[in-house]
């Protein structure tokens, strides 16, 4: 049974990440190579959080009770930050690269900044998800029994998709993130961050994973709608597409293969 929950929360979680790997990015070397950089930044950022965590842990002479309960709020709120302070300077420096690459090569075509959007998102996302979730994933291979002292039978179940949750607002906030910047939208940049603290508030909101899990799939459905269109999908493409009666997306399905 152990094995049954640790494989099936596995694939809850990453099995729609993986799917975008293998579909989208594995078949492109370039692709590759931005992905892996964006999840580098994003350990980046943690490391960033993980040492003002330790100072501010040492300052306060790693105090209990309310002291604590404030001291996560605060490590929530400057995590959120700091990843978004990473995110900003990722897109500066692929702004910077893709110049770079049509200056070298003006014949070629460089990658576009949507595509690099998306790219790094997934990035971000994945690392954000394996962090977060490996230590449940281990614990789920037993010894014990969740819920035998009172506690929610479904943890494991619900990190899976609060997990999955993670890793889709980051693609989502990357495309949304990044045509802000394009745009000099800033407002956008604001949401993003707003959402960010949201999501990531959420976890507080604990043993009633129930209720943190129905939010955070509330604010995926209108973050997901709103990098749809961003990225230049209209309604008439996505049913057309569903249709299977898009004739230049199966075109470029048959060349991609």
């Amino acid at each position: 049974m152990t094995a049954a929950v640790f494989f099936g929360c596995t694939f809850i979680a990453f099995g729609p990440a993986l799917a975008l790997y293998i579909f989208t990015i594995a078949t492109e070397p370039l692709r590759i190579i931005f992905l892996i950089v964006g999840a580098f930044f994003w350990l980046l950022s943690l490391l960033l959080s993980s040492l003002v965590w330790f100072m501010t842990r040492t300052i306060t002479d790693n105090k209990d009770g309310p002291v604590q309960k404030y001291l996560l709020m605060f490590g929530v709120l400057v995590s959120v930050l700091i990843q978004e302070m990473f995110r900003f300077a990722y897109y500066k420096i692929l702004k910077k690269a893709n110049e770079g690459l049509k200056s070298i090569n003006p014949d070629e075509s460089a990658p576009s900044m949507r595509l690099l959007a998306y790219v790094s998102g997934l990035g971000f996302g994945i690392m954000s998800g394996v962090f977060s979730f490996v230590n449940t994933l281990s614990d789920s291979l037993g010894p014990g029994t969740v819920g035998i002292r009172g506690d929610s039978p479904q943890f494991f179940l619900n990190s899976a998709f609060m997990t999955l949750v993670i890793i889709l607002l980051h693609i989502f906030w990357g495309i949304v993130f990044f045509d802000g910047c394009e745009k000099k939208k800033w407002y956008t940049l604001l949401v993003v961050l707003l959402t960010h603290v949201l999501v990531s508030a959420l976890t507080f909101v604990s043993p009633h994973y129930g209720i943190s899990l129905v939010a955070a799939y509330v604010v995926v459905v209108p973050m997901g709608i709103w990098a749809f269109f961003v990225a230049g999908g209209s309604c008439r493409g996505l049913r057309l597409c569903l249709l299977c009666q898009d004739k230049d997306f199966l075109l470029s399905s048959q060349h991609s293969r």
